[in-house]
């Protein structure tokens, strides 16, 4: 049986990302013809595009440029059909230092692409939303209706987003779906992130430096999260609808660095280093998703359980230290 996405011409943002460029090379699988759009520079870097098998990349049209560039996103976007909206500037820390073009690129980025996709009548936007707006759990599980709490400048400039989404599709009828990945983790992902940077650590040193032991996460192998994207991207009759993806399990950082700690199965110790900390009130301490929504409408459960998703990160990270600086704390 052909996939839903065979021949269909597709746009991602954000294509060099993490997520986005496994989102790539699953519609590349499923005979999508993709149009990545990435973040412009000298080096014509792709980013983690670089990764894909030589196969996968030949059969992906790169465009690079700037999410803040209206024309450039225009012309991205002409004669596509789906659009995946991953661009964004993510790093908290980073939002901290740079609160202005964190709020540029994720406000002004988002509101280009739904701009783009109203005026070339595209017939459905994913756009990436993040656990993050919701802030410290009021309630638990967090469902789609938890009120939003902008507790950092990037959460604010996710929750403005959010916001232009559904305001174009009560003002223009625009075919936007959003959807809240809840701590997606796996192959590929960044220092900036927890477990990659616990990972990296316990693979290479007896001590390992960490900021908040005791905050809880709801993490989501990245195969799950792209499955959510292709679930949403092919769902018919839910327009201007919000999805939750996540396990629906909360861990505590602490003692998700002793599991790892006890899979690699080397004495290392844990310290909490001040300098990672955030800000008191920014810190985000709880997040448990409700994930009932998306396994109603979307046909949607994730598939990997933390400890194989766990192994399987271990496992690529072992393979390409190269990616990661353990002894620096990358904002």
């Amino acid at each position: 049986m052909a996939s839903f996405w065979d021949g269909q011409p597709v746009l991602v943002t954000g294509a060099g990302g993490f997520i986005a460029s496994h989102l790539v090379e699953a519609l590349v699988t499923q005979g999508a013809r993709v149009r990545a759009f990435v973040r412009y520079n000298s080096r014509g870097d792709p980013g983690l595009l670089s990764l894909l098998p030589a196969e996968s990349l030949s059969k992906v049209e790169i465009i690079a440029g700037d999410l803040r560039d209206l024309p450039a996103i225009q012309a991205a976007m002409y004669g596509v059909t789906h659009v995946f909206h991953l661009g964004a500037l993510i790093a908290i820390p980073y939002s901290y230092i740079h609160p202005a073009e964190v709020v540029e690129t994720n406000v002004i980025g988002t509101l280009n692409v739904l701009l783009a996709g109203r005026d070339q009548h595209v017939r459905r936007i994913v756009h990436t939303s993040t656990s993050e707006v919701y802030g410290t759990a009021l309630r638990v599980p967090i469902d789609e209706d938890h009120p939003l709490q902008g507790q950092s400048p990037y959460s604010a400039s996710k929750i403005g987003a959010d916001k232009l989404a559904e305001s174009f599709y009560c003002s223009f009828d625009l075919p936007v779906v959003t959807l809240r990945p809840f701590n997606t983790y796996g192959p590929r992902q960044s220092a900036r992130a927890v477990l990659p940077t616990i990972i990296a650590q316990v693979l290479t040193r007896d001590v390992i430096r960490l900021g908040n032991l005791d905050a809880l996460r709801d993490l989501t192998y990245v195969s799950d999260t792209v499955t959510g994207f292709l679930r949403v991207g092919e769902t018919e009759g839910v327009e201007g609808q919000t999805f939750n993806l996540g396990s629906g399990m909360e861990v505590r950082i602490g003692d998700l660095a002793r599991q790892v700690i006890d899979m690699i199965g080397k004495p290392v110790k844990i310290e909490r280093d001040p300098t990672r900390l955030r800000p008191e009130k920014s810190e985000v301490q709880r997040l448990l998703s409700n994930n009932k929504l998306a396994q109603e409408k979307l046909n949607w459960t994730p598939q990997v359980s933390l400890t194989q998703g766990l192994q399987h990160t271990i496992d690529w990270i072992r393979r390409h230290p190269e990616y990661y600086l353990p002894g620096k704390y990358q904002v």
